[in-house]
């Protein structure tokens, strides 16, 4: 029995570097960091914290994505900014794949949205609620504020759909969690369209302090948009992001029906644990080898050479980018070193849950435009890091295979592959 063909129709990113697919598609190619001192780095809240640069998405207000101001009220009051940020991610992809959810059956569309932390601002601020004015003045949203499924339940509730609606909770891994499993769960004749990514929202002091003082972030003395830059000898921790990317996946009949503009096929995906400790990578990078080994089986990718492209965890931290590096060379052998091998993390910084359908999103505006988005802040080479990181400048390529990966603190590793679609 051949599978169900998966095919991405729509894609909607809400970023430090752009919101919009074309804003964050200028950025991505250009090379433009989003990462700067946060907004409110010299409030007395921060004042403790070590670390107070960024990816904050930028002039970020519902009223400019939404028009009903009961919607807009109800956004302000009922969300937490992670959902806010996925609740307007979903627009976006569901307007730019122009389906139009009056005309199918609504419960053939399923959402599913990861997230590593969830509503952790919210939690905090309601927490200091609590101890300062006592619970009758902790708000009855506070719960669903915090959930961690808010999203994706949200969304459906917006836009009507009543298949099924869950959330992955993996760490870094999260988002591309729930495209993995939107694309088995189109395989297996349960949707005919996924809306699926994923969001978080960590900037705040508590998320920094406690990454800050397990040597995750970055504390080098350079401009804040130097700070993150993967696979470089100078890197030393990520940069903390925020936002979401949701993405549309649609089972490629009933898109080509609809006439749908396609952007890629989803063609595999792979998903592992390292089950040897709880945020560094295995030494040996077996846990991510054996994820990219298994997105190339369930992909039917039998020459490994069609791979030609990879976007990459590459947090800018040393153990993730060599250890990354070594399980690419793993796989693939002395086809790595000609492969295209680029993190837009140097760029946006670390979204987190939303870190893989990022990498999605730019690696299908990739095949679509026929040019890789650069590494930047690529400055001295690392001999443990010896792969073609498209060091600072975007270059043509034509793709033809794509990996995505995404490697999460608790052991998770999980790579999806996209293949260039060729309309028959």
């Amino acid at each position: 029995m051949s599978k169900r063909r998966v095919v991405i129709t729509g894609v909607g990113p809400v970023t430090c570097i752009g919101i919009g697919k074309s804003n964050y598609w200028e950025s991505l190619k250009n090379g433009k960091s989003g990462i700067a001192q946060l907004v409110n780095a010299d409030s007395e809240e921060w004042q403790a914290i070590d670390v107070r640069i960024g990816g904050e998405v930028k002039n970020f207000t519902s009223e400019k994505y939404f028009s009903d101001p009961v919607l807009i009220r109800s956004m302000q009051k009922d969300m937490d900014k992670v959902t806010q940020f996925a609740v307007t991610a979903a627009k976006l992809a569901i307007e730019d794949s122009k389906i139009d959810f009056l005309k199918m059956n609504t419960e053939r569309v399923a959402t599913f949205v990861g997230t590593g932390i969830g509503g952790i601002t919210s939690t905090c601020n309601d927490q200091v609620t609590l101890i300062k004015h006592g619970q009758k003045r902790v708000g009855v949203r506070s719960i669903i504020k915090l959930m961690p499924n808010a999203s994706s339940g949200y969304i459906g509730i917006l836009w009507g759909l009543k298949g099924r609606a869950k959330n992955d909770s993996t760490a870094c891994a999260s988002g591309l969690d729930s495209m993995l499993d939107a694309l088995n769960w189109i395989r297996l004749n349960k949707a005919d369209v996924v809306i699926t990514g994923g969001a978080d929202s960590t900037i705040n002091p508590l998320s920094i302090a406690s990454f800050s003082n397990m040597g995750a972030l970055s504390k080098r003395k350079c401009l804040p948009e130097e700070a993150s830059c993967p696979f470089s000898k100078e890197r030393d921790g990520f940069v903390m992001s925020e936002g979401s990317v949701v993405i549309v996946f649609e089972e490629l009949e009933h898109a080509k029906k609809r006439g749908a503009k396609i952007y890629a096929e989803v063609i595999g995906g792979g998903g592992t644990c390292d089950a040897s400790h709880i945020t560094a990578p295995h030494e040996t990078g077996d846990g991510a080898s054996r994820a990219i080994t298994e997105a190339l089986k369930d992909g039917d990718i039998e020459n490994i050479e069609d791979v030609n492209y990879i976007h990459a965890h590459g947090t800018s931290t040393p153990l993730n980018d060599a250890r990354e590096t070594l399980a690419i060379k793993k796989v693939f052998g002395a086809h790595a070193k000609k492969i295209a091998v680029t993190s837009t993390k140097s760029m946006t910084g670390h979204l987190i849950g939303a870190s893989g359908p990022s990498g999605v999103a730019a690696c299908i505006l990739s095949m679509e435009n026929e040019i890789v988005t650069p590494t930047i802040n690529y400055q001295t080479p690392d001999p443990n890091c010896d792969l073609d990181y498209v060091p600072n400048q975007a270059r043509e390529l034509k793709i033809n295979v794509g990996l995505i990966s995404s490697l999460g603190f608790g052991g998770h590793n999980t790579v999806l592959a996209l293949k260039r679609f060729i309309s028959s």
